[in-house]
């Protein structure tokens, strides 16, 4: 176990049993003992990365998960991230961040991304970006699926943050690895193990706790919850878009004027 790494998830499983959070692991079997995976992850809170990785320790593994690079530039984060050997990704030159990647799988390692790209505030599944099953096809590994319930109760977008007690139920399964030949259409193997993904969400929703009165908001609307609907995501999702978009191009111009 690397220094930095297990310091980590030791301190993390300090908090989350402060929290009293209860985690229940399915299908850790399928998490490969040695070589190359890419670990796509579905994404509804903010600390889905810290909850994915304990579904590879049973198998002795750690993930190395790809994070926007502003939190390596972080004084404390930036640190424990490098130390982790997780890897930066900068939108705007992605081609990096992609080598990096790829050169971790091909060393053997298990990559974690999450191919939604952000958190989904209707707790569905979002469209799928095709870089997962690209990098998979490329170092000629698989891709392990992996679903988690119950994380969006602690920290969503768009909801207040539960860090105390609150004793929550979080479920986390992982599926069987899904190939990615190198011959294979990167949108064809996407849309086959989004199928996998959404099939043990469905499964992992059906055996979680009923969700009354307050938490109602924690759930789908297609299960009768008040989160936004698919559609009703999507259109803030784009919202916020567009406003990041305003700001940086004033921040632009306010440094041109300058």
């Amino acid at each position: 176990m690397e220094p930095v790494y297990s310091s980590v998830i030791g301190f993390a499983r300090g908090v989350f049993a402060m929290q009293g959070l209860k985690f229940t692991i399915l299908g850790e079997d399928n998490v490969p003992r040695s070589g190359g995976a890419v670990m796509a992850v579905n994404h509804t809170g903010y600390f889905d990365f810290a909850y994915a990785g304990l579904a590879a320790q049973g198998s002795g593994r750690l993930v190395r998960f790809m994070a926007k690079d502003g939190v390596f530039s972080h004084p404390v984060s930036g640190p424990l991230m490098r130390g982790m050997h997780h890897i930066p990704v900068d939108r705007t030159a992605g081609a990096s961040s992609y080598a990096a990647a790829l050169d971790a799988l091909r060393g053997g390692e298990i990559v974690g991304v999450f191919p939604e790209a952000t958190i989904s505030r209707s707790f569905e599944l979002k469209e799928f970006k095709t870089g997962a099953a690209r990098m998979a096809a490329e170092a000629g590994v698989p891709i392990l699926p992996v679903v988690i319930w119950g994380s969006q109760r602690v920290w969503s977008k768009g909801l207040p943050r539960r860090l105390g007690r609150t004793n929550v139920p979080i479920l986390i399964t992982v599926g069987e690895p899904v190939p990615a030949p190198a011959d294979a259409d990167p949108e064809e193997v996407t849309t086959r193990y989004k199928a996998v993904m959404a099939e043990l969400l469905d499964t992992a929703q059906a055996a979680y706790e009923p969700l009354t009165g307050p938490d109602l908001k924690y759930l789908p609307a297609r299960l009768g919850g008040t989160a936004p609907t698919l559609a009703e995501a999507t259109r803030l999702d784009e919202e916020d878009a567009r406003e990041r978009q305003r700001r940086a191009d004033a921040e632009r111009g306010f440094s041109a004027d300058l």
